[in-house]
């Protein structure tokens, strides 16, 4: 639609302008495939270098939240895309949420378990909310 924006977000020189660091939660950490960390060794093109988020693996029980800024109401005009390439290990889960501005509670909706993937995977979420709300 002509209202159409696009976010490019590619942790390259640091986070992107959606996700600051105060939205991060401890484990996350900032690495490419070479940071001796175990998988992924690459990106979801295969770049060794380029830089992605990844929860730290030392602490196998952990969870960590990524949280958004504030978005803006979606209308007709307004549609929001979500759209990532996602690496779950064996024992993850990964759980796509919708805060809402007036409501105190994380809605769940889209999630993913782990299973034998061990690849990246593309995923697009459509996001629709009356209201301000964060992912």
């Amino acid at each position: 639609s002509s209202g159409s924006s696009w976010d490019k977000c590619d942790f390259e020189t640091n986070l992107c302008k959606t996700l600051h660091e105060f939205n991060l939660q401890p484990g996350w950490i900032r690495r490419n495939g070479q940071s001796g960390m175990g998988p992924p060794y690459s990106d979801h093109t295969g770049n060794e270098s380029a830089y992605f988020l990844s929860l730290s693996s030392e602490m196998p029980s952990s969870s960590g939240t990524l949280r958004t800024d504030v978005f803006l109401p979606t209308d007709e005009e307004h549609v929001c895309q979500i759209r990532f390439h996602y690496w779950v290990s064996q024992s993850g889960t990964l759980i796509v949420g919708l805060e809402k501005n007036s409501e105190d509670i994380v809605t769940n909706i889209w999630q993913v378990s782990g299973k034998l993937q061990n690849q990246w995977k593309p995923n697009t979420i459509t996001i629709n909310s009356t209201e301000k709300y964060e992912v």
